[in-house]
C-alpha cells in the first residue's frame, strides 16, 4: 500500500508531469499538505514532459535574461551567440497569428507575461537551462544567430525536467503515490472533496480540500481522438505517454465542467514511419523528423502537399502531421540532398530510422517502390526550375529564398534537389498533445457549464481549453504548463487555507 495516501490532504494533485509538478510544489510553498497522484509507475512518470525536447517559450529582452536563465553560460558561449530578444508583444504576435486569433485573451495575458518570472521560478527549484544551440541557432560565419523564439531549453530535456522537478517535490515534502489511477471526483452541493482512486489493486476515497486537475489530454485515447479529432486520427502514432486517456476530463465533464478550447485539435508532427504506438523513452528521441524545412516533401502520389518553408520549423510543426495523416496510407518522404545533409538534426543518423539513399535521384525514384515514379521525378524538375538562386539561402532567418509558381508554392529556404548523395525518409503522424479541455477562470479554477465556479476544483497543463487552436507556437506547451500549473497550484492552497474544515481521521473505502 501506497503510504502517502492514508490520510487527507489540503491539496490534491493528479497528474505527474511539468504541470502536476509546478503545481504541487506552489501548493507546497503555502504550506498546504499536498499528495501528488501519478497513474504511471515510477519509471514512466512525468506524462509526455518525460517525451519532450525540454525547449521552452519564454519572454527575455537580451543577453542580460539569457543568463538570469543560465547563469553557467561561460563568457566564450556569450561572446559568439546572438540572442535578439524575444518580447511580449512577441509572444503576444505569435500566440494570436498561429492560433488565428481565437487564443483566450485572458489565458495568453497570463501565459505570455508570467512565463519569464516562472522559468526563473523553475530555475529556483533546481532545473537547468541553457540556450538550444545547434537546434534553434545554427552556426554561421562564427557565431550562433537565434531564431523563432524558443531560446531556452532544459539542459537535460524532458528527462531532466521532471527529474529536476520530483528531486525538488521529494525535498519539499510533496507525498507522491505512483500507480495511483484517479478514477472520480469526490464531490457534494458544496463542491469537490477529494477523489476516488484505484491504488495498489484497491479502491478508495482520498480526502482532499481542493484538488488540481494535470493528468493530460486524451492523445492516448484512439476512441476520443476518433471521436473528436475526426475519421484516421485512430492510426495516428503517440508521441508520449501512454497513461494521457482523457480521465480527468471525463471526470470534470461529469461534474458539469464547461468544455472549452479546440476540441477537434491537437499537436501533431510528422513522425517515423514505423515508431512505436507509443512513447518509449529509449527510442522515442529518435523518432522526431524536424528537418522538413531544409527538405522537398512528397506524397506516394509523388507530389507535394505542404509548403515546407512556410515559417520556422517552430511555427509550422504542430500542424504538418495532420497534413501527412491525410495522405494516401498516411505516409509522407522527406527528401534531402547533399546541400542540406548537414542541416539534418541528431536523429536522423540513429538506427531508427526509414531512409532509402541513392546516387541519382532516378535511382533514389526506384527506391522509392510505393511513390509514383514518374509524378515524383516531374515534381522534382519542376520543384529546382522553381527555385530563387539568385536569392541567398540562409538557415538562420526566413530568407525568401522561394520557388513560387507551383501548385503548392514554396516560401523559404528553397534549394534544389541536385547533389550526390540523396536520402529519403519516411514519415507518418505522432500526435502529441489535445488542444480541447475545460473553462478555467484567470486562477486556475474549473467553471461548470453555468459558468459557475466548481469549488475546490482547478485544472492545469493539457486539461486548460482555449489556449491553442489549429497550431501552436513550438516549445509554448510545457512554458503553458508550468504557468498554469504554478497558478492552479497556488490557488488551491490559498482555497484550502479559506475552507478551514475539519478532516477525517480515516479513508472510507468505494
Amino acid at each position: 500500500m501506497n503510504e502517502a495516501v492514508k490520510k487527507a490532504f489540503d491539496v490534491i494533485v493528479v497528474g505527474g508531469g511539468n504541470a502536476a509538478l509546478c503545481a504541487a510544489l506552489s501548493a507546497r510553498e503555502q504550506g498546504s499538505s499536498v499528495l501528488m497522484l501519478e497513474r504511471a509507475p515510477r519509471e514512466e512518470r512525468g506524462g509526455n514532459s518525460t517525451y519532450t525536447d525540454g525547449l521552452m517559450r519564454v519572454v527575455y529582452e537580451g543577453a542580460d535574461d539569457i543568463r538570469a536563465f543560465a547563469p553557467d553560460l561561460t563568457d566564450a558561449e556569450m561572446s559568439v551567440s546572438d540572442f535578439g530578444s524575444y518580447t511580449e508583444s512577441d509572444f503576444f504576435d505569435d500566440m494570436a497569428r498561429i492560433t488565428q486569433y481565437r487564443t483566450d485573451p485572458d489565458l495568453c495575458e497570463i501565459l505570455v507575461k508570467r512565463s519569464k518570472e516562472t522559468l526563473l521560478w523553475m530555475k529556483d527549484q533546481g532545473v537547468r537551462f541553457m540556450p538550444n544551440f545547434g537546434r534553434q541557432a545554427f552556426l554561421v560565419d562564427g557565431r550562433f544567430k537565434f531564431w523563432g523564439g524558443a531560446t531556452i531549453v532544459v539542459a537535460s530535456g524532458g528527462p531532466g525536467l521532471v527529474d529536476s522537478l520530483y528531486l525538488r517535490a521529494e525535498k519539499n515534502g510533496v507525498e507522491i503515490a505512483y500507480e495511483a489511477w484517479v478514477k472520480d471526483l469526490l464531490h457534494d452541493s458544496d463542491g469537490v472533496k477529494g477523489v476516488v482512486a484505484r491504488v495498489d489493486g484497491r479502491e478508495m476515497e482520498i480526502r482532499g480540500t481542493s484538488v488540481v486537475l494535470a493528468c493530460g489530454g486524451f492523445e492516448a485515447n484512439a476512441e476520443w481522438r476518433t471521436k473528436y479529432l475526426g475519421p484516421g486520427w485512430d492510426l495516428a502514432k503517440v508521441r508520449g505517454s501512454r497513461f494521457n486517456t482523457g480521465d480527468g476530463l471525463a471526470m470534470a465533464l461529469k461534474l458539469g465542467a464547461q468544455p472549452f478550447g479546440h476540441w477537434s485539435g491537437c499537436h501533431a508532427t510528422a513522425w517515423e514511419r514505423y515508431a512505436s504506438d507509443f512513447g518509449d523513452m529509449a527510442v522515442t528521441p529518435q523518432y522526431q523528423r524536424h528537418s522538413y524545412p531544409f527538405a522537398v516533401v512528397v506524397n506516394s502520389d509523388g507530389v507535394r502537399f505542404i509548403d515546407e518553408g512556410a515559417d520556422f520549423r517552430n511555427y509550422t510543426y504542430a500542424k504538418y502531421g495532420q497534413a501527412v495523416l491525410q495522405q494516401p496510407g498516411q505516409v509522407a518522404w522527406q527528401i534531402y540532398d547533399a546541400k542540406t545533409n548537414h542541416l539534418l538534426r541528431d536523429e536522423y543518423r540513429t538506427r531508427h530510422v526509414t531512409k532509402v539513399s541513392a546516387d541519382t535521384i532516378e535511382q533514389l525514384a526506384d527506391k522509392l517502390e510505393e511513390v509514383n515514379r514518374d509524378q515524383f521525378l516531374r515534381t522534382i524538375r519542376e520543384f529546382n526550375a522553381a527555385v530563387q538562386d539568385d536569392v541567398p539561402f540562409d538557415p538562420n532567418v526566413k530568407d525568401g529564398r522561394g520557388a513560387p509558381g507551383l501548385p503548392v508554392p514554396r516560401s523559404n529556404w528553397a534549394c534544389k534537389i541536385d547533389t550526390a548523395p540523396f536520402e529519403a525518409y519516411a514519415v507518418t503522424c505522432g500526435v502529441t498533445f489535445t488542444f480541447g479541455g475545460v473553462k478555467i477562470t484567470n486562477e486556475g479554477e474549473v467553471l461548470n457549464t453555468g459558468l459557475e465556479r466548481i469549488s475546490g476544483l482547478f485544472a492545469a497543463g493539457e486539461m486548460v481549453g482555449g489556449i491553442f487552436y489549429f497550431n501552436y507556437p513550438g516549445a509554448s506547451g510545457l512554458t503553458s504548463g508550468a504557468v498554469f500549473g504554478r497558478l492552479a497550484g497556488r490557488n488551491a492552497a490559498d482555497f484550502a487555507k479559506r475552507q478551514k474544515v475539519e478532516r477525517p481521521s480515516n479513508l472510507k473505502y468505494a
